[in-house]
């Protein structure tokens, strides 16, 4: 006789974990850690500074609701903190999001190289993930719109996209938001945003401010140099960001995070020798492996996504290669993208050391 047991909700199941970037290569050497785009010069020495003084406190709860923290970004962007909300990482608050506004029988659409906790967030709420397909790797606004039903709920776009480092102008953005019915919870995912110097992209601050239906999320994760830490933040209209308030936990950012976030966003020079350090190794690194003979995908991020179909030779094989020396890059197939390898941005060494051990791959 059978016993009965607990069985969780529809889609939780069909979850395939999400598996980050390699920390460790195969040999015994110094190990480059490339693979998870985190900026090769850690945090601000200010929010460094900063966590020495928590110690004595640690017995303390946080500040539920973020307040010096959001007064910081708020002040920072010239946006009211009232429209604000932190999370724990930008991945909370998408799949905070996600929760508050999709479950069982919608949709919840995004690119098929999307960021893959769009597809795990609509899983877990029994939503149905969508994909509609890019165009040269790049998100195409047109098969977005096309792909819309009477279920969508909600459209996740990350522009930067990861992992391809492509993006599409504002012009594009707003004319998505356009197209969408006005139910429909349009999420601009701007996780790389400080590292895009193009002149026709915008992060998504002002559609927020005019639409009742857009909501952007950015992360301390990258430019700022807290992963660790885990803090994220959204700007959306006051009534999306009342809802998240209701179901994020009490105390969702830690102590230790909320300060150092707070003299992080405050220290923008930090932010900009990164974004002039990444300026630089991005043309040099796409054209380097160009001549290697390497398919690069054009990046806006602080990454590059390469290609070995035309090569002779797999992206698995070179990530051995690679790792075998300590140089750890990202393995892209379950974005289904098996004959490629993503890089993150690294110190100028680290950079030169995977242009030449690549060079010896090819040649070999």
């Amino acid at each position: 006789m059978s016993v009965a047991t607990p069985t969780p909700k529809s889609g939780i199941l069909d979850i395939t974990p999400y598996v980050g970037g390699k920390s460790a290569g195969t040999g015994t050497g110094k190990v480059v850690k490339l693979s998870s785009n985190e900026t090769p010069f850690g945090a601000s020495p200010k929010a460094k500074d900063v966590l020495k003084d928590l110690a004595d406190s640690l017995h303390l709860y946080p500040d539920g609701g973020s307040s010096a923290l959001l007064a910081a970004i708020g002040e920072i962007h010239g946006l009211d903190p009232q429209s604000l909300i932190c999370g724990n990482g930008s991945d909370e608050l998408l799949s905070l999001l996600t929760n508050a506004y999709a479950g069982p029988g919608d949709e919840v659409l995004f690119c098929e190289h999307g960021f893959l906790v769009y597809e795990l967030a609509a899983l877990a709420n029994g939503a149905t993930p969508v994909k509609a397909p890019e165009k040269n790797l790049t998100t195409d606004v047109d098969a977005l719109l096309a792909a819309v039903t009477d279920k969508t709920k909600i459209v996740f776009l990350a522009n930067p996209n990861n992992p391809t480092g492509t993006y599409i102008p504002f012009s594009e953005v707003e004319r998505l938001q356009a197209g969408l019915r006005s139910d429909i919870l349009l999420v601009l995912d701007a996780a790389y945003a400080e590292y895009v110097t193009k002149s026709d992209y915008e992060a998504g601050i002002s559609l927020v401010e005019r639409s009742e239906n857009v909501v952007m999320t950015r992360t301390f994760s990258k430019i700022y140099g807290l992963s660790a830490l885990r803090v994220g933040w959204a700007f959306g209209p006051q009534a999306v960001i009342d809802v998240l308030h209701r179901i994020r936990g009490p105390f969702n950012v830690n102590a230790i995070a909320q300060a150092a976030a707070v003299e992080a966003v405050r220290d923008q020079e930090f932010v900009q020798k990164a974004r002039e350090h990444n300026d630089k190794w991005l043309p040099i690194l796409t054209q380097s492996l160009r001549g290697l003979g390497l398919d690069v995908t054009d990046s806006v991020g602080n990454f590059v996504l390469m290609n070995f179909k035309d090569t002779g030779k797999s992206a698995a094989d070179a990530e051995a290669f690679l790792s075998a020396r300590g140089l750890v890059l990202r393995s892209v197939a379950s974005y289904g993208l098996p004959d490629s390898l993503r890089m993150s941005i690294g110190l100028d060494e680290d950079n030169r050391a995977v242009i030449e051990a690549l060079r010896e791959f090819l040649e070999q």
